[in-house]
């Protein structure tokens, strides 16, 4: 063998490790329940996901952080929310756990993977940092192409129009669907659609022989109810009987997939269907809300077909998952009905103007955005939430929403699909694990180096554990999972969750194994148990920056309380 070639096959040595690392493209989808999703029980159409699970794994205890930015920190970081930054939202609360941004001592999963050869793209909500609209390029130190992605579509803040979302962003600049000279699709534009096309367009245009990250974090289910009308059609009638008997048909839906045991009962329904005044229009609701699945569901299937065409599909990890339960958030449910305007009222924005306003005022065409009871949601003039009852179906069989750290909460899917990396297929895996353990799967996965120290910054060690045992149904070696949003408690460990509802109420304890729907509390026969579980939450909670807490007005009462027992409350 002569010199040259064996210097021209060294050289290609590490070209050829790093293709055969696999791609990774996480998908996130946002407020939705445990149940929405055909594979786990839900009458929504979606057949793409059912597909990756049908032909991959699907998870039965994963768990998120309650709400939307603490899980996308988690998700992104491999940490707890409130070590990142992010323990709440992205407001300042002027404490370490709680500064609304992403700080120093973390890294995404983005800047983790650069170093170990991987391209990274993101499309889709950004929604971890406090600067929106900032007025100098310094402060975008936490957009996206600041925290290790090398090419940005989306919006940098959580809800907004589907139709014309706040914050809109291409790169490093703000845009509007107006004025974007590189999408300008066919018809209506539509956040659900864009976020999907321009995940394809990365796919499509990644040429390079390096694997690639991406990260697909669509806005559907958030309100506002807002979908195409066609795809609205196809749900017409199907909850016309209302809250109950659809939570009764997912319930018996979840057990013969094997997702519940039979002995784990329904939780109560809150709403009462034949109190409904206006069952027309919740009705109507529950259908939009349907049809933003079904079409984030569809823009999954183009993904995946993008990624067949590129050869890319046998190599490629999917990951889908939600970043909190099915939100009873009250948004434009209220108030009286409002009539959609004959002619627009307000001038027309222009081209380059950008919405600036989370709940818009006028469309692009200046008509006045509608809320109130009767406003039929899906329309650009409409801005409705599709409210607690329907989200208590939501989460069906589980108790609570999103902000709580019950499982109606905490609790989501997760599928995993890989055929060349994952042999069990349309398995149910049933170890707990947590949005912490996605960036201790990408790391596994891609031989990339954690490090210790970034940017002369000191990284906080990763709190969770790689996947990749379970692909090959081995064990994770861990028991014991924490969480915390708005004074909402939980310790997971084992078989055992002790868990409130506020930081003033008192600790409940479940059996997970006989009991996940949290109908039968066993914290007065086991107090010293419950002593013992506070005692290791309060130690997590002061490690990991959950204390101390925000002390303005109620968040003064709730850090009285928050690290006591409640024996000690007594």
């Amino acid at each position: 063998m002569t010199k040259k070639t064996m210097l021209s096959l060294f050289a290609c040595a590490p070209l050829l490790a790093v293709a055969n690392k696999p791609n990774i493209i996480l998908i996130m989808s946002d407020d939705m329940g445990y149940s929405d999703i055909g594979c786990y029980g839900g009458e929504i159409h979606t057949p793409n996901l059912d597909q990756l699970a049908e032909n991959g794994l699907r998870y039965s205890q994963f768990y998120n952080s309650a709400r939307c930015c603490p899980t996308r920190a988690s998700l992104l970081t491999g940490l707890y929310p409130h070590q990142t930054g992010i323990g709440h939202m992205t407001h300042d609360k002027g404490l370490p756990g709680y500064k609304g941004d992403l700080n120093a001592s973390c890294m995404t999963i983005a800047e983790v993977l650069k170093p170990a050869g991987y391209s990274t793209y993101m499309s889709g909500k950004w929604h971890v940092t406090k600067h929106l609209f900032p007025e100098t390029e310094d402060l975008k130190y936490n957009w996206p192409r600041q925290r290790g992605f090398d090419h940005f579509y989306g919006t940098v803040l959580g809800a907004g129009s589907l139709w014309d979302p706040t914050t809109l962003v291409r790169e490093n600049q703000h845009i509007t669907p107006e004025n974007d000279p590189e999408y300008q699709p066919e018809e209506k534009w539509y956040y659900t659609d864009a976020i999907t096309d321009n995940a394809v367009k990365y796919i499509k245009g990644h040429e390079s022989e390096k694997p690639f990250f991406m990260y697909v974090a669509y806005t559907a289910a958030h309100w506002p109810m807002h979908a195409r009308e066609r795809d609205i059609a196809k749900y017409k009638g199907m909850y016309d009987e209302g809250f109950d008997a659809i939570r009764k048909a997912r319930y018996k839906k979840l057990k013969q997939l094997g997702l519940i045991k039979d002995e784990w009962k329904l939780s109560p329904t809150v709403g009462k269907w034949a109190k409904v005044k206006n069952k027309a229009w919740e009705a109507r609701n529950m259908e939009v809300y349907a049809a933003m699945v079904d079409s984030m569901d569809q823009g999954i299937g183009r993904i995946v077909d993008e990624l067949k065409k590129q050869g890319e599909l046998e190599n490629t990890l999917i990951l889908f998952l939600q970043d909190n339960g099915g939100c009873a958030e009250p948004f434009g449910r209220k108030g009286k009905f409002k009539p959609r305007a004959a002619n627009p009222t307000r001038s027309p924005m222009a081209k380059d103007e950008l919405q600036k306003d989370m709940i818009n005022k006028k469309t692009r065409d200046g008509y006045p955005v509608r809320m109130g009871v009767g406003v039929m949601a899906g329309p650009p003039d409409t801005y409705i939430s599709y409210g607690r009852d329907w989200a208590n179906v939501s989460n069906t069989p589980f108790k609570e929403y999103k902000h709580y750290s019950h499982e109606g909460g905490i609790s989501t899917p997760l599928i995993a699909h890989w055929p060349k990396g994952i042999q069990r297929k349309n398995e149910i895996e049933r170890q707990p694990s947590h949005v912490i353990d996605i960036m201790a799967t990408c790391v596994d996965l891609s031989g990339a180096k954690y490090p210790s120290e970034f940017k002369g910054h000191e990284i906080s060690p990763m709190q969770g554990k790689s996947l990749v045992a379970t692909f090959e149904g081995k064990a994770i070696e861990r028991d014991t999972l924490y969480f915390e949003h708005e004074g909402n408690r939980a310790i997971r460990k084992g078989k055992w969750k002790l868990v409130t509802k506020g930081a003033n109420s008192p600790w409940r304890l479940y059996d997970m194994e006989a009991d996940r729907s949290e109908m039968n509390n066993l914290a007065s026969g086991k107090p010293e148990f419950v002593a013992q579980l506070s005692k290791e939450w309060n130690e997590w909670a002061h490690s990991a920056m959950v204390l101390p807490a925000p002390k303005k007005g109620r968040e003064k009462k709730r850090q009285s309380n928050l690290g006591k027992t409640d024996e000690a409350k007594k």
